[in-house]
């Protein structure tokens, strides 16, 4: 690890891998331990990873992790009703600050993304035995998260997810998918909400080896790179009243 490492956090529920022998065959270090692994392989020396999961306490999501986290990972399905409030405040607090934010495929539905986009985040879906190809389309090839990414990114299974996604209109829009039924969707967003960064990238379903996948691990990387604060002490914006005068002065 170098001086100047990203201190990435990559959280999970790991539920469906501690209660499903399938799919821990799938992940058998867990979709986090997956997608940790990727980062660490393309970034090296470049980030230093943690992970965490909501059995962790506190779900591992403390003040002194986030403090410590520049950019966090978000992968979650059926237990999103399970994140303690309190934990997704202290999680706002700390994108609003400057802290990155990419959140994966069903997290989507996830507390902390719905707090910070304000809109209900429902989207289509479909998900045939043995899933559907996915072709993840790059139109926005001069995007930093789009660097070296393969035109199209080939997934052969994979869950359907398709509009209408409700989401704010977002940044930027970096990635689309086209399914086998004909279906379309905004794969790939951004967001600012504050001083942080949000990127929403959607292939990654727990029934399928996406997060193996070196386009999508490339796709990972290239985000974390992005998502990551300015250099500076992080705050929240704070807006005050001037001195009563005459401005500008």
């Amino acid at each position: 690890m170098t001086m100047s490492a990203l201190r990435v956090t990559v959280w999970n529920e790991g539920v469906h891998e501690a209660t499903q022998p399938d799919i821990a065959a799938i992940y058998p270090t867990g979709i986090h331990g997956a997608i940790a692994d990727g980062l660490s392989d393309l970034l090296g020396s470049d980030v230093s990873v943690r992970t965490a999961t909501l059995a962790d306490e506190e779900h591992g999501l403390t003040e002194e992790v986030l403090a410590d986290t520049d950019v966090l990972l978000w992968w979650g399905h059926i237990a999103h009703d399970q994140v303690s409030d309190e934990v997704v405040e202290r999680v706002r607090s700390h994108v609003l600050g400057g802290m990155g934010l990419i959140v994966l495929h069903s997290g989507h539905f996830s507390k902390i993304f719905i707090r910070m986009l304000g809109t209900t985040c429902s989207l289509a879906w479909r998900n045939p035995e043995g899933g559907e190809r996915e072709l993840v389309w790059n139109v926005n090839p001069t995007h930093p998260i789009a660097e070296g990414v393969e035109q199209p990114i080939v997934i052969e299974a994979q869950e359907m997810y398709g509009e209408f996604f409700d989401i704010p209109t977002p940044d930027d829009l970096v990635f689309i998918s086209s399914f086998t039924g004909g279906e379309v969707f905004r794969s790939g967003v951004t967001f600012t909400r504050g001083r942080g960064k949000i990127f929403y990238f959607s292939p990654g379903d727990q029934e399928y080896p996406v997060y193996f996948h070196p386009q999508v691990r490339k796709v990972l990387a290239n985000g974390v790179r992005w998502a990551a604060p300015v250099a500076g002490a992080r705050r929240v914006p704070e807006v005050s009243n001037p001195d009563a005068g005459v401005w500008p002065r």
